[in-house]
This record gives structure tokens, sequence and C-alpha cells, in this order.
């Protein structure tokens, strides 16, 4: 049984004409709408204000964008850019793929709103998912740990992302942190209580870079672990 491609994915992958004509394009296309997303969220970016942005009527971009999924998918290609160079070896490799990753969610927030956790299928993610394997070349790991591995690491940047790249945003983060102290006591939530008079949830670069690289030492010890076990 053939499987049907998805349109979308054969233009992506090269499977699928591209329109003619001059000046408009998929790329224009798609950088102006990361440019709106980024700056105000993806909540404001629809199609009238793209093709305002692009000075073109709205149908023009219908030409190129069959509607807003398809303009999402596609911004979801783009916006990571290349995956980085990584240094020798798993661990320098893997920590700064994961870093690079985090400075992606960092610059582009609303990736977190779009992708929802979904296996990626562009060749944009791909090719990041691809690096991120690549680090742990040489290791005696099987593939299927490999990608266990890479895949935890993944959902630790994507975590920390949430509230890092959303929630500190605007001041959010001292919002939260302010809820915080004024509704958990030390009698009913003990624990928590004794966490936010320790300041942890006060919002300051340090700190958050502090948190990151601890948490992301945590994981890859894990995997230092497991190598040992090998």
């Amino acid at each position: 049984m053939t499987r049907e491609i998805p349109r979308t994915l054969q233009i992506l992958w090269g499977e699928a004409p591209r329109p003619g004509g001059r000046g408009l394009n998929r790329e224009r296309i798609v950088a102006a709408a990361i440019e709106i997303a980024d700056a105000d969220g993806l909540a404001a970016l629809s199609m009238a204000r793209l093709a305002e942005r692009l000075g073109s009527a709205p149908m023009s971009l219908y030409r190129h964008v069959a509607n807003k999924d398809e303009l999402l998918a596609f911004m979801l290609d783009a916006a990571p850019g290349s995956p980085p160079e990584l240094p020798r070896g798993w661990r320098p490799g893997l920590e700064a793929w994961a870093r690079a990753l985090r400075d992606v969610y960092y610059a582009h927030p609303w990736i977190l709103q779009v992708s929802d956790g979904r296996p990626p299928l562009d060749p944009g993610q791909l090719a990041w998912l691809d690096r991120g394997l690549a680090a742990l070349d040489g290791t005696p790991l099987s593939q299927r740990d490999r990608f266990e591995v890479v895949t935890a690491v993944l959902y630790f940047v994507r975590g920390e992302a949430q509230i890092g790249a959303i929630l500190m945003r605007g001041g959010s983060m001292e919002d939260y942190a302010g809820l915080i102290a004024h509704f958990v006591r030390p009698e009913r939530l003990p624990a928590l209580a004794a966490a936010s008079d320790a300041g942890i949830f006060r919002p300051s670069a340090d700190a958050a870079e502090s948190s990151f690289a601890y948490g992301l030492a945590r994981v890859l010890d894990g995997v230092s672990v497991l190598l040992a076990g090998d």
C-alpha cells in the first residue's frame, strides 16, 4: 500500500513544483511570518497582516502557501536554521547541541506552541535531530539508545524553554514569583514554601543559566552512567 505524502512535505523536500512569478516567493513569506511571530507572538500572525507586511494582496500569498497551517509548517522548518557544528566527544557535542537548541527556542518561543511535541518530518528539524544523534558517534550505544538519549536531552531543553522563553518574557516570571510567595504557605505546602523563601522563583539571567547548566549536567551524568554499564 502506497502512503500518500502530504503536499506540505512534498514541497519542503523538493518533490513538488514551485510556483513561478517574480518578487513574492515562499522564502520571503515565511521570513516575514517569522518576524511577526517573534516580535508579537503567534496570535498576532494572520494572512492579512502578513500580506500587509509584504505589501501584497492576501490572495497573492495563497499561490505559495495553501493556508495558515501550511505556513506554520514552513515556519517550523525554516526558523531553527542550520544545526551547529559540534565539538568532538559525545558530552561536549550534546551540550553544544542542547545549548544551540535552547537558543532557538528563546529566539522563537512560538515554536513550542506550534510543534506541540509532535515528531518532526520536515528537513529543517530532522537536520537538528540528525546532528544530535551524530554527537553519539563512536559510543557503544545502540541506535535505539542513542535516539532515547537525544530525545531525553530534547525534552529537558523544551521543558526549560517553556519557562525560560515564555514565562520570563514581559515580566511574567516576576508575576509568577509574586503569586507563589502570596499563596504558598508552609502549613499547606511546606517544601514549596521553603523553595520560594530561598528565592528560587526570583527571575534573573544568572539564575536561569545556572539552573539550565545544572539540569543539563545531571541529564548528561545519566548518559555517563549508561555508557559505563556498556
